[in-house]
């Protein structure tokens, strides 16, 4: 089991203070890592930081940098390298999502989506790949969707940056491989959280998720460790590039 251990390494997972990437922050915790807490909202970020050292004992340290901004990603990689060194895994989480129908979708939603879910993973991977060179090994995970891979009415731009996400992966993995760095896309299928309440309460909608998933029903966000830390760890040292569909068989069947 020690090649999952990520003791000692220090993993940055943005958007990281609720939801999805909360789990995994918890998840690379509870692995042995020490762990950069990212979030849009400063009070937010750091109520979850203490609930995880909390929950696990860990050692969390918070920053709010805007994903979106060159600038302000720099500002802030350089406080996480002057405080723990540049980040051993980068997990590109943050994101976000609008819905509408494809002939009304508002270009500034749609700028948003290109802005937040794949420019972001574009800019923070530059950064830290930067000191990841440097130092000649590292981990970068980028999160896609089932949407990377399956399209549904009223979600169009979101589906082609979750596409995107994938590509830009493979990219990494052809020029950073030689550097001794990994990356590799982790993307979930329907996993209930407090931003997708609505759509689990939604009986209908339930309903769909469970006749088109083999594992009949949505999945829970715990689910996700397994996959993310075997991607952080020197476990995948040979894998690079791939994408892992964690979907409860969704993306295998029609």
């Amino acid at each position: 089991m020690s090649l999952f251990d990520l003791t000692g390494r220090t993993a940055l997972v943005t958007g990281s203070s609720r939801g999805i990437g909360y789990a995994l922050a918890q998840g690379l915790l509870e692995a042995g890592a020490r762990l950069v807490l990212h979030g849009r909202n400063q009070d937010v970020a750091e109520t979850s930081a203490t609930r995880l050292r909390e929950l696990t004992g860990g050692d969390v340290s918070v920053e709010t940098f805007d994903v979106t901004d060159a600038a302000a990603i720099d500002a802030g990689l350089d406080r996480i390298e002057a405080r723990w060194g540049t980040p051993d895994v980068l997990v590109n989480n943050a994101g976000t999502q609008r819905r509408s129908a494809f002939t009304t979708f508002a270009k500034q939603d749609w700028d948003d989506l290109i802005a937040t879910n794949l420019t972001s993973a574009f800019l923070v991977g530059q950064r830290v790949a930067r000191g990841m060179v440097q130092r000649g090994r590292g981990k970068i995970v980028n999160i896609g969707s089932v949407q990377s891979r399956l399209a549904r009415p009223n979600i169009t731009p979101y589906s082609a940056t979750k596409g995107g996400v994938v590509m830009l992966t493979q990219g990494m993995c052809a020029d950073l491989g030689p550097h001794g760095i990994q990356a590799n896309a982790l993307a979930p299928g329907y996993f209930a959280t407090e931003l997708t309440q609505p759509l689990v309460d939604d009986v209908e909608f339930s309903a769909w998720v469970a006749q088109r998933t083999p594992a009949g029903r949505w999945g829970r966000v715990h689910e996700l460790v397994g996959a993310l830390v075997f991607l952080s760890s020197s476990a995948s040292d040979f894998v690079n590039g791939q994408t892992i569909y964690v979907d409860g068989g969704m993306t295998a069947v029609v």
